[in-house]
């Protein structure tokens, strides 16, 4: 989901970049308000990769990009909706040292669903699941095998059966785990590799299950929208006009014919009224907080907001921008 850090030189890089940036520069923009509703809350951690709204706990959900674990957003101790926190849910021991990405809630079983991978080395991936009641494990499925070829996991979705699809942003692939955890295949495809290297720094990322049984996946630095037929792992690329997706991570499924593309520096709205065979780009919006990136999107009671990866301050505030197209 994230520009998937799925390198130890683009997280290298990354830091470079936002060091470079001169200080009253980032001043100025952290002043700057946002021109729609925005949730903000105080965090343990400065790296939040992925939000998603859980409407029947009435809370944000977020997974923890420094370090791994799981966290919701709530009201504060004296229950002022506007002084939100966070607190900790999951903190796996077992995967201690590995970033927490991509999360779906899979409602039906009452779980959610997180991409685990090693941010740095790119050398493990991983499914986890746990019961969204007890914040138990319900599995953990080892995605990287005893392969040395370099892997991360980074956004999940899951579809009516209970099965999870996997993207993976360094090696151009979407892992099929089933209900119980097992790993039960690998769809892949040529054009999941288009031309020049530069196209492939970060490549498979946000995805989503569509209910007339395909999926939606998009290629973050190439811009390219895939649908995957499941009946057949058929891989199509999507005839988008309207504007570029390059850069495009997270998505969110607002309805059978639209999804909202998160990214930096803007979201993007994108419309299909054949299938997704085809599809147009019909709006755009930008937070504004560009150095905070735009990592993914969520809906809460028909508002959609965008997460940010980055938080500022000694307190680590995070914030949630509702998007308007």
């Amino acid at each position: 989901m994230s520009p998937s850090f799925c390198s130890g030189r683009f997280s290298v890089a990354l830091f470079l970049v936002i060091s470079a940036v001169p200080i009253s520069y980032l001043v100025s923009l952290e002043r700057a308000v946002p021109p729609t509703h925005v949730f903000s809350y105080h965090s343990s951690g400065f790296f939040r990769e992925c939000a998603k709204w859980d409407d029947a706990g009435r809370r944000f959900l977020v997974s923890f990009m420094d370090g791994g674990g799981i966290g919701e957003v709530v009201p504060s101790d004296d229950g002022d909706i506007d002084a939100l926190r966070e607190v900790t849910l999951v903190k796996d021991a077992d995967l201690a040292g590995n970033a927490s990405l991509g999360i779906v809630i899979d409602r039906d079983r009452n779980r959610l669903l997180v991409a685990v991978a090693d941010l740095l080395g790119n050398r493990y991936s991983a499914l986890a699941a746990y019961d969204m009641s007890t914040w138990r494990r319900v599995f953990l499925a080892e995605l990287s095998g005893q392969s040395k070829e370099k892997s991360f996991a980074d956004d999940v979705a899951v579809d009516a059966h209970g099965n999870a699809y996997v993207t993976d942003a360094k090696g151009s692939k979407i892992w099929k785990v089933d209900v119980n955890g097992e790993l039960v295949s690998t769809i892949e495809s040529p054009l999941f590799t288009p031309p020049g290297w530069y196209n492939n720094m970060v490549a498979l990322n946000g995805i989503v299950y569509h209910p007339d049984g395909f999926l939606i996946v998009i290629h973050t630095f190439s811009g390219l929208l895939y649908k995957i037929d499941l009946t057949d792992d058929k891989v199509t690329v999507v005839e988008v006009t309207g504007g570029t997706l390059r850069f495009g991570d997270g998505l969110e499924l607002l309805s059978p014919t639209k999804i909202v593309v998160a990214g930096s520096p803007s979201a993007r709205l994108v419309k299909s009224s054949d299938g997704w065979r085809t599809a147009a780009v019909t709006g755009w919006f930008s937070t504004g907080m560009v150095h905070r990136i735009v990592s993914s999107a969520t809906v809460k009671e028909g508002r959609v907001y965008l997460n940010h990866i980055v938080g500022f301050g000694s307190n680590k505030r995070h914030i949630l921008v509702e998007a308007v197209f």
